[in-house]
């Protein structure tokens, strides 16, 4: 596929959850899940995080809260990495998973710190690398 907002989808879809997970997610596209993987990067990240409104860092606080809210652990994982490529600190990542938990339960803010923690790991794993 290929597009104007598909392009601009792809380059801050890559920017922000970094090259080697894009690559992968297209490459491994097959018949069933391809419209899917293009839909996202047409519509998710050039139509919507390509706006102007917000930027990608606050566009990555409100993605934290709302992944953190509906339980999404996989996605949320992802997003924090992606929250600290777009510049945010560890100590505002904490901030926003206590707000979801006065706001969304503290349960969801339990495993969200726990899945923080991990991705935090691994941010710093490969950063020694």
């Amino acid at each position: 596929m290929s597009n104007d907002k598909y392009e601009k989808g792809l380059a801050i879809r890559t920017q922000v959850l970094g090259e080697a997970y894009v690559s992968k997610s297209i490459e491994n596209a097959d018949d069933f899940n391809r419209p899917l993987q293009e839909l996202v990067t047409e519509y998710c990240w050039g139509h919507v995080w390509g706006r102007e409104g917000l930027s990608l860092a606050e566009r990555s606080m409100i993605n934290l809260a709302m992944i953190s809210a509906l339980n999404r652990p996989h996605e949320l994982k992802l997003h924090i990495r992606g929250a600290l490529r777009n510049g945010l600190s560890r100590e505002q990542i904490r901030e926003i998973l206590l707000q979801v938990g006065i706001y969304c339960g503290v349960p969801a803010a339990v495993d969200s710190f726990r899945i923080a923690r991990e991705a935090f790991a691994e941010a710093d794993a490969e950063s020694q690398s």
